[in-house]
């Protein structure tokens, strides 16, 4: 198939097309030779888009860097002046600059022209939403101010894009009908895991005898999903949901139920299995007996683990690596500064942001937010925004971690990678007031079709709405068949 593509572009734009619909898990063979030789041939003969085409530019270099190629942010310099910030003329051109707004996101630091360029691009396509010259592309360019591409849950993004590809200029029926069909399969296979977790979890008897804790099977399934939505991760992906339900379980332990001796005695007995895990807990414990507010140094170092993170990729590893070396379990062992410790801090800094203060209502210990604000006499505002700046560094760094590190396999790094996105995706459902509970989905499981042919793609505020129905009884869940698959409207 890729083949019969001979321009590079279009190879690229190919590829581009295949992941946003979900469906590059299918060809990622020919997607990897595919971009070594585009980047060979940079090598050999410089980028392949030599013309000052900003588009084709932003998505080489997006691409590429996703993938683990080192390309140079001054790829960007034949679009800068002589007073190193970007063209006038590029102001007219609303598609391009879209693409270099994604591109952004993909930089390390230090790295100042892609730091202009996001605010380049950022102000000029704030404009263009207002002026909303062409809707199609006005939805696209909404949807990345939102929330960038590189930050976003893959699977709700695939469900998001097949509604709105089906109506552009010139979409390419046959991927349309594949992806659709592709997302069904899936879902089917999501369906079953559902059910077999619903039918453990109903047997460990937690949700009913510890009725302080969340009961949250199907919130902790859909954390999964998007961290490994595909069908041959399908036992990994049951295992990490049963791991998440015993972590939030165990949370709730230290938060809101035992008291600091039963902690102790609670920490001792299990900390065998799950040491630094409970340690972590204990400390926050501790923190709220004794009425402290740790620095946000003081803190992170203790958030970063207690968020459950490193022993959910440490199980993830097992599951998507192959063969398990003890170079790179050795270097888990000391991971304070690669890819698990920033994914990690992600999703602690993104949950403090999304849930702080619902959990400091509960009887929490002060979160990242509060820590600064104690620290540094800021207001909340000013102490949000310094956390989503720290979220932003974060990501830089595992950008970098994901071109340069060679202990971990690219799909345990993706892995990774994900568990972040998953991260962003609920710190934006919080703040749209749209907390994830388990009554809002232990219903029917997974939506059961993608429509065909229908109306306009919903808003990003209800995408999980999308792949999840909001029903109130979950019997359906453990029944003996799945729901059936159906192409009808919505």
């Amino acid at each position: 198939m890729f083949e019969k593509v001979v321009d590079p572009l279009e190879k690229l734009e190919l590829i581009d097309v295949l992941q946003k619909l979900g469906l590059s898990y299918h060809f990622e063979d020919e997607v990897k030779r595919t971009l070594e030789a585009i980047y060979n041939t940079i090598h050999q003969a410089g980028y392949i888009c030599k013309k000052e085409n900003l588009y084709a530019t932003s998505l080489e270099f997006r691409l590429l860097r996703q993938h683990g190629y080192s390309v140079p942010q001054e790829i960007f310099n034949i679009f800068m002046n002589e007073k190193g910030k970007f063209k006038a003329s590029l102001c007219d051109d609303p598609k391009g600059l879209l693409y270099l707004f994604e591109a952004s996101f993909l930089s390390i630091e230090g790295e100042t022209i892609l730091d202009e360029a996001r605010a380049f691009a950022t102000k000029q396509l704030e404009e263009y939403v207002e002026q909303n010259k062409n809707q199609n592309l006005s939805t696209f360019v909404g949807h990345a101010l939102e929330l960038p591409l590189h930050w976003r849950m893959l699977r709700l993004e695939a469900r998001w894009f097949i509604d709105t590809y089906r109506r552009e200029v010139g979409m390419n029926p046959v991927w349309l009908e594949l992806a659709e069909l592709d997302f069904n399969m899936v879902q089917a296979v999501h369906q079953q895991d559902v059910k077999r977790e619903s039918r453990w979890w109903k047997s460990t008897g937690l949700g009913e005898k510890l009725g302080f804790a969340r009961d949250r099977l199907m919130v902790n399934f859909l954390w999964t999903v998007g961290k490994s939505f595909q069908p041959h991760y399908g036992y990994g992906r049951r295992m990490i949901t049963r791991l998440n339900c015993l972590i939030t379980t165990i949370d709730d332990i230290y938060d809101v139920y035992g008291s600091l001796d039963e902690l102790e005695l609670f920490t001792d007995i299990i900390e065998r299995l799950w040491i630094d895990q409970c340690r972590s807990y204990l400390v926050e414990a501790r923190w709220y007996y004794m009425g402290y507010t740790p620095s946000l140094q003081e803190y992170s170092q203790n958030a970063w683990i207690s968020i459950g993170a490193p022993v959910i990729l440490a199980h993830a590893y097992c599951f998507t690596t192959y063969p398990l070396t003890k170079e790179s379990f050795a270097v888990m062992e000391d991971n304070t500064t690669n890819i698990i410790y920033w994914s990690s801090m992600i999703l602690r800094l993104a949950n403090d942001l999304g849930t702080s203060s619902i959990e400091l209502k509960r009887g929490d210990i002060p979160k990242s937010i509060q820590c600064y604000m104690n620290e540094t006499g800021a207001n909340e505002k000013d102490a949000r925004e310094h956390i989503r700046y720290l979220i932003g560094e974060a990501w830089m760094k595992m950008n970098k971690e994901r071109a340069t590190s060679s202990s971990f396999s690219q799909a345990f790094m993706a892995y990774a990678m994900s568990v972040a996105r998953t991260a962003q995706r609920q710190l934006k459902q919080s703040i749209s007031g749209l907390l994830m509970e388990a009554t809002e989905v232990l219903g029917g499981g997974f939506e059961a079709e993608v429509p065909r042919g229908l109306g306009p793609a919903e808003s990003s505020d209800s995408m999980a709405g999308l792949y999840v129905k909001r029903l109130g009884d979950s019997s359906s869940l453990v029944a003996n068949r799945a729901p059936r698959l159906v192409f009808t409207g919505e």
